[in-house]
């Protein structure tokens, strides 16, 4: 029996994404209330800003050991408990009243947001075909992106309405009932030759890591995810509100507005690609084609010693956060060139080098920001740097 050509798939391929949309708006959800936890906690903007980064480092250093678990017992497990722990987590945020709760609480939903992408392109993986995985992982990838929508005006709402303990606790609930559904989804209902232990493959972790780090494909996919995600979210997420105000003389509102043009790309780029290099049969060319875009855009900053002009600035955002939705082109190609058993190993390798480069770019930004009176400017290099390094990535990918 074909488990890729039954209508259940579907109804796995909606619970899945939900359940995504959710976990990626309680990553940037905290971001709303930094006022308030600096008033109801007493405590500076630097603790705040290490409440806030510790999650993201969790979920990065747990991308590789992900991977192999998932490979080795099968994701549908390891999806379910992160859903639940990052519930719990959310939860526990929202009843905190203590500082080393609240970290104690990132650091758990940093744990359950690990869980995430490596399993649910595991388990889409072994759903759908490899030409219809290509379109719905670009699916996927506009979802974490429509999470993070969700965590602006709507989640702003809801904070007014109950109040940001009573927020973070109804979506903590949300998330702890994910879970539960999930379990009935991916582990009760099916009656299929999914097996949550991989039995096919038995070799060593310590030979398949041997095999992967010294596998010109995986540091290639590395690279690509390096070069694309730490522009976007680096920038995006920490320093484009800043920019706007002290470069254009913005309101925090107006600068806003321009993270939100960047997820507009993102939310149009991310299926759109996806659909067209299922079109064309190809993933490198549209990749290459992409990578090629970032590099110009981020070069484009350097060409204006004072910012680009407004009316070019806007769509410049556009287009990054549209050439960023490219990203899950990465997975369609692990799809595509590496085994099943070590798919999950390798997504959670190249998904590393991605929200490596997210942590390393607001720091490294900060810093020549500090030392440079035309800090943004100078700035800007940082990204170019990091663009230029995904797009040597895609030149070494073989298809």
């Amino acid at each position: 029996m074909g488990i890729q050509n039954s209508k259940f798939r579907w109804v796995i391929f909606a619970s899945v994404l939900f359940t995504y949309v959710v976990m990626s708006a309680q990553r940037t959800a905290p971001g709303l209330i930094t006022d308030q936890l600096m008033t109801d906690f007493q405590v500076t903007a630097t603790t705040i800003g290490l409440l806030t980064s510790i999650q993201f480092f969790v979920y990065t250093g747990l991308q590789m050991p992900m991977g192999i678990l998932a490979d080795r017992y099968g994701p549908n497990f390891f999806l379910i408990i992160g859903a639940i722990l990052t519930g719990v987590g959310t939860i526990m945020y929202s009843l905190g009243t203590y500082e080393f709760v609240l970290f104690f609480a990132r650091i758990l939903t940093g744990i359950g947001d690990a869980t995430i992408w490596v399993n649910l392109v595991l388990i889409l993986s072994k759903w759908f075909n490899e030409k219809e995985f290509t379109r719905l992982i670009g699916v996927a990838g506009m979802t974490g992106s429509l999470g993070f929508l969700m965590a602006t005006v709507p989640f702003s709402a809801l904070i007014v309405l109950l109040g940001w303990r009573g927020a973070f606790l109804s979506g903590g609930i949300l998330l702890c009932l994910c879970g539960i559904f999930l379990y009935f989804v991916l582990v009760k209902k099916p009656n299929h030759p999914m097996i949550e232990k991989n039995e096919v493959h038995r070799e060593k972790t310590s030979v398949l890591l041997r095999r992967i780090f010294s596998s010109r494909q995986a540091w290639a996919l590395f690279l690509c995810h390096f070069g694309l995600v730490g522009g976007y979210l680096g920038f995006i997420g920490s320093w484009a509100v800043p920019y706007g105000m002290d470069v254009y003389g913005l309101t925090r509102l107006g600068a806003s507005q321009l993270i939100m043009y960047s997820l507009i790309g993102a939310l149009l780029g991310a299926p759109l690609i996806g659909w067209i290099s299922s079109r064309l049969g190809m993933i490198k060319g549209p990749y290459l084609f992409f990578h090629m875009v970032t590099v110009l855009c981020w070069s484009t900053f350097l060409l204006f010693r004072e910012g680009p002009p407004l009316f070019l600035l806007i769509p410049l955002f556009i287009i990054i956060g549209f050439a960023f939705g490219s990203n899950s082109l990465t997975f369609a190609t692990v799809r595509k060139t590496f085994p099943i058993s070590e798919s999950g190993m390798v997504s959670g390798f190249a998904n590393t080098g991605g929200f490596l480069s997210a942590v390393l770019l607001p720091a490294f930004f900060g810093i020549v920001l500090d030392h440079f009176t035309s800090g943004y400017y100078f700035g800007f290099i940082i990204p170019l740097i990091f663009s230029i390094a995904g797009l040597i990535g895609v030149n070494l990918i073989k298809e």
